[in-house]
């Protein structure tokens, strides 16, 4: 008999299937009936959750998966244990605030990863200003940082907006 994680690692495959090759998902309803479709025992919470741990986004009103939650050897994973806090700066960019000396090896390593979402970086010393030009493009890179992080339910510091949205969005679910 599958254990709990088991269950969960496939329900989470079978979502990742589900939003890359099913027609597109709107609703987190629509999602646990597609589950159910395929065997899987699921609600609207362990639907929230698993979109939330696999890194999966809502854009122009439908649930995705970036691509960047797939791929293993970005060069942004091997400096993660340097970061020590991300924020806003401004309405379209991001500062991450990092230990003393690693600036330069995290904006590094920023750009090697070549992000779609920034128009650019100004890597400090302590810190890492990444250069967006819109909202969405801010909260992209926000969340692919999150991801790495592997941090749940985090608000950007300065922008109370990110996890109101939320909220208001999955209340629709």
């Amino acid at each position: 008999m599958p254990s709990d994680r088991e269950i969960r690692d496939r329900r989470r495959q079978a979502i990742r299937e589900i939003l890359s090759h099913d027609k597109p998902v709107l609703h987190q309803h629509d999602l646990v009936s597609r589950l159910r479709e395929r065997g899987f025992a699921a609600t609207q919470s362990n639907v929230s959750r698993d979109l939330r741990d696999i890194g999966a986004v809502r854009h122009d009103g439908q649930y995705m998966v970036p691509s960047w939650t797939q791929s293993e050897d970005s060069p942004f994973r091997k400096i993660v244990p340097f970061i020590r806090k991300v924020r806003s700066a401004g309405p379209h960019n991001l500062l991450i605030v990092t230990d003393p000396g690693a600036g330069p090896a995290v904006a590094q390593a920023v750009e090697d990863g070549q992000w779609p979402d920034l128009v650019g970086t100004v890597g400090g010393h302590s810190s890492v200003l990444l250069l967006t030009e819109s909202f969405f493009s801010q909260r992209l890179a926000y969340q692919r940082i999150q991801y790495y992080l592997g941090l749940e339910n985090v608000a950007l510091e300065g922008q109370e907006e990110l996890a109101e949205e939320d909220e208001e969005a999955a209340g629709e679910e």
